[in-house]
C-alpha cells in the first residue's frame, strides 16, 4: 500500500523534515522517492498489461491479484512505512540505503514468484517466497530497531504496526510456496485460507490501518481527533489477535476459531474507525484522495462482515474456501486499489517537493475527475456483486477497473508537467490544494451514475433473458395464486435430479430445497428463467420458483449435464391446461434463461463456419509437431493446469475449449519402461474435470476422479509397458470433454528404440463445433457428425505450415487417435513405410527390405509409430485415409529439401 507519513500540506513545517541524518536536500529526497516508487508502479503497469491482454481468465485471475498484492502492494508498504517511520520517530533517521537493497532483493523474488505462475515452476516459487520473506522480514527488524532506539512521541507506536504486519508476511509467504507444491484436497482449503488472511488482513491490513490513523486527517486538513492516541497504541492487539486466531483456527481446522477471529479484527476495525469518523465529521472529504480511502475502508467493513456471515453459515471448509474467494476481488478492488491511490495522491505531491505552486499543480493533476472515478469504482463495484446478467457484470468489471488504473496516467502527467504561470503568482493559494466546487462535485457524481446505468441498460439490452426473472416474468400463464406453497426437497447425485418430476397445484408457489450430493458441480435451471447458481459438492440453496400455472422443463446446464439426462419437470395439477414452458418454445431467445445456447453446452453467437480451403492468418503458428528429446532421469514430474479458454481450431473458427496447460492437445510427456510419473492436477476451470492416464496400470478410484473448479490431485504411476499412451479427462459426459481438447499422449518408448534424424506426434482428433466461440456441440458427438478432423487440434495447419525434413533423412512419425469417436488411417502421400509399430509389437521391423506398408491403421485411443525415408526432394501430404476425414481437416504436408 502506498501509504506514508502524516506530513503537513504547509511546506514550511516540512522543511526540516525534508533533510535526513546524512543531510539529504528536498531535491535529492525527491529523486530517492521517484526511484523507490518505480518497481510499484511497474508492477501496477504489468497488471493493466494482464488484464487487456491475457486470455486465460482463470489463470489471470491469481496472477492480477498477486501483481497487485505482492508486486505493487508490498513494494509500496515497505517504501511507505520506511518514510513514515522516519516522519513520526524522534531522533537521527539512517540513510536509505539498505532500503535500496531490500527493495532490490525484494523484487527479484516477486519477479521470480511471478514467472512460476505463468510457467508453472514450482522451484522458482519456492525461491522466490523465500526471497520475499527475508526481505520484509529484514525490513521489520530495522524499523522494530529504529523504534527501540527512538525518543517518546506522539504517533510513535504507529511504527509498530508495520513490525507486526512484516513479521507476518514472510508466514504467507511460505504458506504460498506450500500450496504451490500441489497440496491437494481439504488441506488446499484450509492453507489457502491462511495465506488469504495472514497476507491480506495481517501484512496489509494491519499496515494500512495503522497509517490511516494519522494519514486520513491530514488528507482532510484538520487535527487528530481525541483519543487518536490511546487507540494508535492499542489498536494493533485486536488485529493481530483476530488474525493469527482466523489463521490457527484455518491451519488448525476448526470453523469456530475463524469466526472468532474475523469478529475480533473486526471489531478492531471498528475500534480504530472511530476517531476516524470523528475527523471525518469535522472536516468532510471533498478531494480525491480522502474520498478513495473513505470508500477503501467501508469496503474493508463491509468484506469483515461478509467473511464473518460466511464462516458462520458454510457448514464446511469447502463452502468458507469458495465464499472467501467470492470476497478476495471485493478486498483487492475496494479496500487494497482503492486506498493505494488515494495514499499516493495525497503523497507524491508532498514528498516531491518544488515550492508551494508545484504542489498546488500536482495535486490539481491528481485529483482530476476525482469525484467522477471514485463514485464509479464504487457504483460499479456494488453492481457487479448483484444478481444481474453477466454481460452487465462483465461491463461493470471493466468500470471499476478502468476508474481504478485511471491514477497510473495521471501520475505521469504530475511528474512530468510544468506548474503554470499562474499558479507561480499565487503561492498562498496554491498550499491550501484543490478543491472542486459543489457544483462540479454533483455534476460529476451524476456523470458516474449515468455510465453505470448506461452499462447496465446495455447489458440486459444485448441479453435480456439473462435478468433474473425476466423469463418468468414474459412467458408465465396469467393465474389466479392461492397463496399456497408446495414444498419440495430435490438431491442432485449421480447426474440425475432426486425427484426428476415434481407435481404442483395450479396456482401453488413453489419451493425446492436442493442439495448437491454428486461429486461434481451442478446447477438448476428451469425454462420459466428460475436459477440456483452452480452448487458444488455439499451444498445447498433454497429456491423460489414462484407461482406455477403451467408445466416447466428444469435441467442442469452444466455443459453436457442436460444431454446426460440430468432433467427434470415441474407438472401443474388440477388447472387448465396451459401451455408447457419448455427450451426452444416458450422461453425467450429458444434457449436456457439466463444461458442462450447451452443446450449445446456452448454460448450463444454465429453458426463455426469451416472453411478448409482458407489459408489462417499470416501470424498463424502451427502447434509444434517435433518430439522433445527424451528426458534425463526415471522420475518426471509435472504439474498441469486445467483452463478454458478461446482458441482457434480451423482458420476463422473460435471455440472456448478445455484446455491441459492451454493446449489442445496437451503436452506430450516421454519415458521409458519402469519410469515414474508423478502429476498434479489442478482445475482453474470453471466445472468439474479429471484425468486418465491409458500408460499407467492403477485402481482409478482417487487418481482419476473429479476435481471441482480451485482444487488438485496428485496422480503417480509407473510406466510397465511400451506404447504411444492417450491421456484425456475422463469426467462425464466424457466424449464432450475429449472433444473439446481434453487430450494429449504420452510416448513410452519400446526398450532398444532405434536413433532416426527427426520425430514428429501427431493427435488425431475430431471438432464438433458450437456456436462461434462457444464449447463443442454434444448433439453432433453423439450423432457421430463432426465438423472436422484435425491433427494436432487444427484443421489443415500442416498443410499451410508444412513439417521440415530432408532427402535420405530417418523419420519416425507417432500417430495417436484421440478419438473420441473416428477411427484413422495414416498415410504418407508418396512415402512407404518401412517400420510399423502398433500397440506395442512391430508389424514390420524394418529388418527385410522388401517389407513395406501404406497405412498404419487405428481406432479411436490407439496409437503407433511408423518410419520412413524420403528418396526426393518435394511435398509429401500425409493424411486418414478415410478420405471424408482427409477433406474436412485430417491432411498436412512433410516439405522435403536436398
Amino acid at each position: 500500500m502506498n501509504i506514508g507519513s502524516a506530513p503537513t500540506p504547509d511546506p514550511a513545517a516540512n522543511k526540516s523534515a525534508n533533510k535526513s541524518a546524512a543531510g539529504r536536500t528536498p531535491m535529492n529526497r525527491a529523486s530517492w522517492h521517484l526511484r523507490a516508487n518505480a518497481p510499484a508502479v511497474f508492477w501496477l503497469l504489468a497488471l493493466v498489461v494482464v488484464v487487456l491482454f491475457h486470455r486465460n481468465i482463470a489463470v489471470s485471475g491469481w496472477l492480477m491479484v498477486h501483481l497487485l498484492l505482492l508486486g505493487a502492494i508490498t513494494n509500496s508498504i515497505l517504501v511507505w512505512s520506511w518514510h513514515f517511520a522516519q516522519a513520526l520517530l524522534r531522533g537521527p533517521n539512517p540513510g536509505n540505503r539498505g532500503m535500496a537493497a531490500r527493495l532490490i532483493g525484494l523484487n527479484v523474488a516477486v519477479a521470480l514468484v511471478v514467472v512460476s505462475m505463468v510457467l508453472n515452476v514450482w522451484i522458482f516459487t519456492l525461491v522466490g517466497s523465500i526471497g520475499v520473506g527475508l526481505a520484509v522480514a529484514a525490513h521489520a527488524v530495522v524499523l522494530g530497531l529504529r523504534a527501540r532506539k527512538a525518543l517518546p512521541s506522539r504517533f510513535g507506536p504507529t511504527v509498530w504496526y508495520y513490525v507486526a504486519a512484516c513479521l507476518l508476511l514472510p508466514v504467507g509467504a511460505g504458506v504460498g510456496a506450500a500450496l504451490a507444491s500441489g497440496i491437494s484436497g481439504e488441506a488446499h482449503v484450509r492453507l489457502l485460507l491462511v495465506h488469504l488472511v495472514v497476507n491480506v488482513l495481517g501484512f496489509v491490513g494491519l499496515t494500512v490501518l495503522g497509517t490511516l490513523m494519522t494519514l486520513l486527517p491530514t488528507m482532510l486538513r484538520t487535527r487528530v481527533a481525541d483519543g487518536a492516541e490511546a487507540v494508535a497504541r492499542h489498536g494493533a492487539v485486536p488485529l493481530l489477535a483476530g488474525v493469527l486466531l482466523t489463521a490457527a483456527g484455518a491451519a488448525a481446522g476448526v470453523v469456530f476459531l475463524c469466526s472468532l477471529g474475523l469478529a475480533v479484527y473486526l471489531g478492531g476495525v471498528v475500534y480504530i474507525c472511530v476517531p476516524l469518523a470523528k475527523a471525518v465529521r469535522v472536516k468532510r472529504p471533498v478531494n480525491f484522495a480522502p474520498l478513495s480511502a473513505i470508500s477503501a475502508l467501508l469496503w474493508l467493513l463491509v468484506s469483515l462482515v461478509w467473511l464473518l456471515f460466511l464462516s458462520l453459515t458454510s457448514g464446511g471448509w469447502e463452502a468458507l474456501h469458495r465464499g472467501i474467494e467470492s470476497v478476495v476481488p471485493v478486498l483487492a478492488a475496494g479496500f487494497v486499489a482503492q486506498v493505494l491511490a488515494a495514499a499516493l495522491t495525497y503523497l507524491v505531491p508532498v514528498v516531491l517537493g518544488g515550492g508551494p505552486a508545484r504542489l498546488k499543480h500536482r495535486t490539481a493533476i491528481l485529483d482530476k475527475a476525482g469525484w467522477f472515478r471514485v463514485v464509479l469504482a464504487n457504483a460499479a463495484l456494488v453492481v457487479s456483486l448483484l444478481p444481474v446478467p453477466s454481460l452487465v457484470r462483465v461491463g461493470t468489471t471493466f468500470l471499476v477497473f478502468g476508474a481504478l488504473v485511471w491514477f497510473l496516467p495521471l501520475l505521469g502527467m504530475a511528474l512530468f508537467s510544468k506548474a503554470p504561470a499562474v499558479a507561480k503568482a499565487q503561492p498562498e493559494k496554491a498550499a491550501a490544494g484543490f478543491d472542486p466546487t459543489p457544483r462540479k462535485r454533483i455534476g460529476q457524481g451524476a456523470t458516474a451514475l449515468a455510465v453505470v446505468v448506461l452499462v447496465m441498460v446495455a447489458g440486459i439490452v444485448a441479453d435480456p433473458q439473462a435478468m433474473p426473472g425476466f423469463a418468468s416474468a414474459v412467458q408465465e400463464p396469467a393465474v389466479t395464486a392461492t397463496g399456497q406453497t408446495t414444498t419440495v426437497e430435490m438431491t442432485m447425485k449421480n447426474m440425475r435430479f432426486h425427484p426428476d418430476k415434481v407435481e404442483v397445484p395450479v396456482g401453488n408457489k413453489l419451493v425446492i430445497n436442493l442439495v448437491n450430493e454428486d461429486n461434481m458441480v451442478h446447477d438448476l435451471i428451469t425454462a420459466a428463467g428460475t436459477e440456483s447458481g452452480r452448487l458444488y459438492p455439499g451444498d445447498k440453496t433454497t429456491i423460489d420458483a414462484g407461482v406455477i400455472g403451467a408445466d416447466v422443463a428444469g435441467w442442469c446446464s452444466v455443459a453436457g449435464h442436460k444431454q446426460q439426462g440430468m432433467v427434470f419437470s415441474i407438472v401443474a395439477t388440477g388447472g387448465s391446461g396451459a401451455p408447457p414452458i419448455t427450451p426452444g418454445e416458450n422461453a425467450p431467445g429458444g434457449g436456457m434463461p439466463g444461458m442462450p445456447g447451452m443446450d449445446h453446452g456452448g454460448e450463444s453467437g454465429d453458426p463455426a463456419a469451416f472453411d478448409f480451403m482458407k489459408e489462417p492468418a499470416a501470424g498463424f503458428t502451427a502447434h509444434d509437431a517435433v518430439l522433445a528429446p527424451l528426458p534425463s532421469g526415471t522420475v518426471h514430474e509435472l504439474a498441469i493446469k486445467v483452463t478454458e479458454e478461446e482458441r482457434e481450431v480451423a482458420s476463422g473458427v473460435m471455440q472456448k475449449l478445455w484446455l491441459f496447460n492451454g493446449t489442445a492437445p496437451g503436452p506430450t510427456l516421454r519415458g521409458k519402461v519402469g519410469d515414474t510419473f508423478k502429476i498434479t492436477l489442478t482445475n482453474d476451470g470453471s466445472m468439474g474435470h479429471s484425468i486418465d492416464f491409458h500408460a499407467g496400470a492403477l485402481a482409478p478410484d482417487q487418481p482419476m476422479r473429479t476435481i471441482n473448479p480451485g482444487e488438485s490431485l496428485t496422480y503417480n504411476f509407473t510406466a510397465t509397458r511400451a506404447g504411444i499412451w492417450l491421456y484425456h479427462c475422463s469426467t462425464m459426459p466424457m466424449s464432450l470433454h475429449i472433444a473439446n481438447g481434453m487430450f494429449g499422449a504420452v510416448i513410452i518408448e519400446p526398450p532398444n528404440l532405434a536413433t532416426v534424424d527427426k520425430e514428429y506426434v501427431l493427435i488425431q482428433s475430431e471438432i464438433y463445433a458450437g456456436a462461434q466461440a462457444g464449447v463443442a456441440d454434444l448433439a453432433k458427438i453423439q450423432a457421430e457428425k463432426p465438423d472436422a478432423v484435425v491433427f494436432n487440434g487444427y484443421a489443415n495447419q500442416y498443410k499451410f505450415r508444412p513439417l521440415p525434413a530432408k532427402v535420405g533423412e530417418r523419420v519416425r512419425i507417432w500417430v495417436l487417435d484421440a478419438g473420441p469417436n473416428r477411427a484413422t488411417s495414416f498415410h504418407v502421400v508418396g512415402g512407404q513405410f518401412d517400420t510399423v509399430w502398433s500397440e506395442g509389437r512391430y508389424l514390420i521391423d524394418g529388418s527385410d527390405p522388401t517389407a513395406g506398408a501404406q497405412v498404419l491403421p487405428l481406432a479411436p485411443a490407439q496409437g503407433g509409430f511408423v518410419e520412413l525415408a524420403f528418396p526426393e526432394a518435394g511435398n509429401y501430404p500425409f493424411v486418414s485415409h478415410s478420405m471424408i476425414d482427409a477433406e474436412r481437416g485430417a491432411i498436412g504436408v512433410f516439405k522435403v529439401q536436398k
